[in-house]
Protein backbone atom coordinates (compact mmCIF):
# COMPACT_ATOMS: atom_id res chain seq x y z
CA UNK A 1 0.00 0.00 0.00
CA UNK A 2 1.13 3.43 -0.21
CA UNK A 3 2.62 5.48 2.40
CA UNK A 4 4.07 9.06 2.05
CA UNK A 5 6.63 10.41 4.65
CA UNK A 6 4.79 8.15 7.35
CA UNK A 7 6.35 9.98 11.45
CA UNK A 8 5.48 10.66 14.54
CA UNK A 9 2.94 13.10 15.69
CA UNK A 10 5.99 15.15 17.60
CA UNK A 11 7.88 15.12 14.38
CA UNK A 12 4.68 16.49 12.17
CA UNK A 13 3.31 18.79 14.45
CA UNK A 14 5.29 20.93 16.02
CA UNK A 15 3.66 23.91 16.58
CA UNK A 16 0.49 22.68 17.95
CA UNK A 17 0.49 25.39 21.03
CA UNK A 18 0.49 28.03 18.73
CA UNK A 19 -3.28 26.69 16.21
CA UNK A 20 -4.78 29.88 16.49
CA UNK A 21 -1.71 32.02 15.08
CA UNK A 22 -1.33 29.69 12.53
CA UNK A 23 -5.50 30.04 11.34
CA UNK A 24 -4.45 34.29 11.55
CA UNK A 25 -1.61 33.70 9.96
CA UNK A 26 -2.86 32.05 6.97
CA UNK A 27 -6.48 34.28 7.25
CA UNK A 28 -9.29 31.26 7.39
CA UNK A 29 -9.92 28.52 9.30
CA UNK A 30 -8.42 25.41 9.65
CA UNK A 31 -10.12 23.70 12.01
CA UNK A 32 -7.10 22.69 14.10
CA UNK A 33 -8.49 22.67 17.62
CA UNK A 34 -11.51 20.77 16.51
CA UNK A 35 -14.58 21.84 18.35
CA UNK A 36 -13.36 25.14 20.08
CA UNK A 37 -13.08 26.21 16.45
CA UNK A 38 -16.74 26.00 16.49
CA UNK A 39 -17.45 28.17 19.61
CA UNK A 40 -16.71 31.78 20.23
CA UNK A 41 -13.71 30.85 21.93
CA UNK A 42 -12.31 30.67 18.41
CA UNK A 43 -9.22 32.80 18.20
CA UNK A 44 -9.86 33.86 15.03
CA UNK A 45 -13.38 34.90 14.87
CA UNK A 46 -12.21 37.39 17.96
CA UNK A 47 -8.63 38.29 16.28
CA UNK A 48 -8.68 37.45 12.67
CA UNK A 49 -5.92 39.64 11.81
CA UNK A 50 -2.37 38.69 11.57
CA UNK A 51 -0.22 37.89 14.76
CA UNK A 52 2.39 40.44 15.71
CA UNK A 53 2.74 44.22 16.35
CA UNK A 54 1.72 45.19 12.43
CA UNK A 55 -0.86 42.26 11.72
CA UNK A 56 -3.56 44.84 11.28
CA UNK A 57 -2.08 46.05 8.33
CA UNK A 58 -2.08 43.33 6.04
CA UNK A 59 0.29 44.11 3.01
CA UNK A 60 -0.61 42.98 -0.22
CA UNK A 61 0.62 40.01 -1.36
CA UNK A 62 2.93 39.73 -4.78
CA UNK A 63 2.38 36.23 -7.31
CA UNK A 64 4.88 34.44 -5.23
CA UNK A 65 3.54 35.48 -1.78
CA UNK A 66 0.23 34.35 -2.83
CA UNK A 67 1.39 31.19 -4.25
CA UNK A 68 3.32 30.20 -0.63
CA UNK A 69 0.29 31.29 1.22
CA UNK A 70 -1.91 28.47 -0.46
CA UNK A 71 1.18 25.98 0.12
CA UNK A 72 1.54 27.01 3.86
CA UNK A 73 -2.42 27.18 4.18
CA UNK A 74 -2.73 23.40 3.10
CA UNK A 75 0.64 22.13 5.03
CA UNK A 76 -0.83 23.25 7.98
CA UNK A 77 -4.21 22.28 7.43
CA UNK A 78 -2.88 18.80 7.47
CA UNK A 79 -0.29 18.71 9.82
CA UNK A 80 2.64 18.10 6.79
CA UNK A 81 6.65 19.25 7.02
CA UNK A 82 7.61 20.59 3.42
CA UNK A 83 9.60 17.15 2.44
CA UNK A 84 6.40 15.18 3.15
CA UNK A 85 3.70 17.90 1.17
CA UNK A 86 6.47 17.32 -1.89
CA UNK A 87 6.20 14.16 -2.21
CA UNK A 88 2.18 14.52 -2.69
CA UNK A 89 2.81 16.58 -5.45
CA UNK A 90 5.41 14.60 -6.98
CA UNK A 91 2.90 11.64 -6.81
CA UNK A 92 -0.24 13.62 -7.69
CA UNK A 93 2.01 14.92 -10.61
CA UNK A 94 2.21 11.42 -12.15
CA UNK A 95 -1.18 11.00 -12.31
CA UNK A 96 -4.07 11.52 -14.80
CA UNK A 97 -6.47 14.76 -14.38
CA UNK A 98 -5.52 18.15 -12.72
CA UNK A 99 -2.52 18.13 -10.54
CA UNK A 100 -3.61 20.10 -7.61
CA UNK A 101 -6.62 18.09 -7.33
CA UNK A 102 -5.23 14.77 -7.10
CA UNK A 103 -2.98 16.45 -4.46
CA UNK A 104 -5.79 17.08 -2.41
CA UNK A 105 -7.22 13.92 -3.15
CA UNK A 106 -4.06 11.91 -1.73
CA UNK A 107 -4.16 14.07 1.46
CA UNK A 108 -7.35 13.10 2.19
CA UNK A 109 -7.21 9.90 2.13
CA UNK A 110 -4.57 9.84 4.66
CA UNK A 111 -5.80 7.34 7.28
CA UNK A 112 -5.43 10.28 10.11
CA UNK A 113 -7.36 12.65 7.48
CA UNK A 114 -9.95 10.31 7.72
CA UNK A 115 -10.04 9.06 11.24
CA UNK A 116 -10.85 13.17 11.42
CA UNK A 117 -13.56 12.91 8.39
CA UNK A 118 -15.66 10.45 10.27
CA UNK A 119 -15.13 11.78 13.95
CA UNK A 120 -13.61 9.62 15.44
CA UNK A 121 -11.06 12.29 16.41
CA UNK A 122 -11.78 15.83 17.02
CA UNK A 123 -9.31 17.60 15.07
CA UNK A 124 -6.49 16.10 12.78
CA UNK A 125 -3.80 16.01 15.16
CA UNK A 126 -5.78 14.27 17.75
CA UNK A 127 -6.56 11.58 14.87
CA UNK A 128 -3.23 11.09 13.75
CA UNK A 129 -2.24 10.31 17.56
CA UNK A 130 -5.04 8.24 17.79
CA UNK A 131 -3.45 5.98 14.40
CA UNK A 132 -0.02 6.11 16.36
CA UNK A 133 -1.27 4.92 19.83
CA UNK A 134 -2.57 1.20 17.21
CA UNK A 135 -6.43 2.50 17.86
CA UNK A 136 -7.18 2.27 14.34
CA UNK A 137 -7.30 -1.05 12.23
CA UNK A 138 -8.40 -0.71 8.22
CA UNK A 139 -9.65 -4.19 6.80
CA UNK A 140 -9.05 -5.91 10.33
CA UNK A 141 -5.38 -4.95 10.78
CA UNK A 142 -3.82 -2.36 12.83
CA UNK A 143 -2.21 0.25 11.12
CA UNK A 144 -0.67 3.11 13.69
CA UNK A 145 1.08 5.00 10.10
CA UNK A 146 -0.90 8.36 9.77
CA UNK A 147 -0.29 8.70 6.17
CA UNK A 148 -1.30 5.32 5.10
CA UNK A 149 -3.08 6.08 2.16
CA UNK A 150 -7.04 4.56 2.07
CA UNK A 151 -8.33 2.93 -1.34
CA UNK A 152 -12.48 2.34 -2.15
CA UNK A 153 -14.21 -0.53 0.57
CA UNK A 154 -11.75 -0.34 2.77
CA UNK A 155 -13.11 -0.77 6.29
CA UNK A 156 -11.91 1.55 8.99
CA UNK A 157 -12.77 1.02 12.59
CA UNK A 158 -11.58 1.45 16.08
CA UNK A 159 -9.67 -1.36 17.33
CA UNK A 160 -12.23 -3.94 19.37
CA UNK A 161 -10.01 -3.75 22.62
CA UNK A 162 -10.30 -0.21 22.78
CA UNK A 163 -13.55 0.76 22.45
CA UNK A 164 -14.19 0.52 26.22
CA UNK A 165 -12.23 3.48 26.45
CA UNK A 166 -14.62 6.48 27.33
CA UNK A 167 -13.30 8.81 24.21
CA UNK A 168 -14.36 6.36 22.07
CA UNK A 169 -18.04 5.49 24.24
CA UNK A 170 -18.66 9.14 23.37
CA UNK A 171 -18.64 8.84 20.41
CA UNK A 172 -22.29 6.73 20.28
CA UNK A 173 -23.83 10.49 21.06
CA UNK A 174 -21.99 12.68 17.96
CA UNK A 175 -23.22 13.51 15.09
CA UNK A 176 -20.81 14.17 12.29
CA UNK A 177 -21.88 15.78 8.59
CA UNK A 178 -19.09 13.85 6.57
CA UNK A 179 -18.18 14.24 2.72
CA UNK A 180 -20.15 11.49 1.09
CA UNK A 181 -17.22 9.50 0.24
CA UNK A 182 -17.15 8.53 3.49
CA UNK A 183 -20.33 6.43 6.11
CA UNK A 184 -19.09 5.85 9.74
CA UNK A 185 -21.47 3.73 12.13
CA UNK A 186 -21.29 5.50 15.90
CA UNK A 187 -22.68 3.11 17.55
CA UNK A 188 -20.49 -0.56 15.57
CA UNK A 189 -17.19 2.10 15.78
CA UNK A 190 -16.62 1.32 11.84
CA UNK A 191 -17.00 2.84 8.85
CA UNK A 192 -16.24 2.35 4.86
CA UNK A 193 -14.17 3.76 1.77
CA UNK A 194 -16.98 4.53 -0.27
CA UNK A 195 -15.33 6.65 -3.27
CA UNK A 196 -11.73 8.34 -3.82
CA UNK A 197 -12.60 11.96 -2.67
CA UNK A 198 -13.21 14.58 -5.67
CA UNK A 199 -12.51 18.41 -5.53
CA UNK A 200 -16.13 19.07 -4.26
CA UNK A 201 -15.99 16.36 -1.36
CA UNK A 202 -13.05 18.78 -0.26
CA UNK A 203 -14.53 21.91 2.30
CA UNK A 204 -10.89 23.47 2.59
CA UNK A 205 -10.80 27.23 1.52
CA UNK A 206 -7.70 27.05 -0.62
CA UNK A 207 -6.69 27.32 -4.69
CA UNK A 208 -4.75 25.18 -5.50
CA UNK A 209 -3.68 25.48 -8.83
CA UNK A 210 -1.68 28.32 -7.06
CA UNK A 211 0.03 25.54 -5.41
CA UNK A 212 1.40 23.63 -8.65
CA UNK A 213 2.30 26.66 -10.48
CA UNK A 214 4.56 27.66 -6.94
CA UNK A 215 5.81 24.57 -7.89
CA UNK A 216 6.43 24.09 -11.66
CA UNK A 217 8.90 26.86 -11.35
Amino acid sequence: RDVLGSRGLGDVYKRQGADCKICRREGCKLFLKGERCLTKKCSFERRPSVPGVHGAARKKLTEYGLQLREKQKVKRAYGLQEKQFRGYYEKASTMRGKVGENMLSLLERRLDNVVYRMGIGASRAESRQIVNHGHITVNGKTVNIPSFLVSVDDVIAVKENKRELQMFKDLKDVKVVMPKWLEFDNNKLSGKINALPVREDIDLNVQEHLIVELYSK
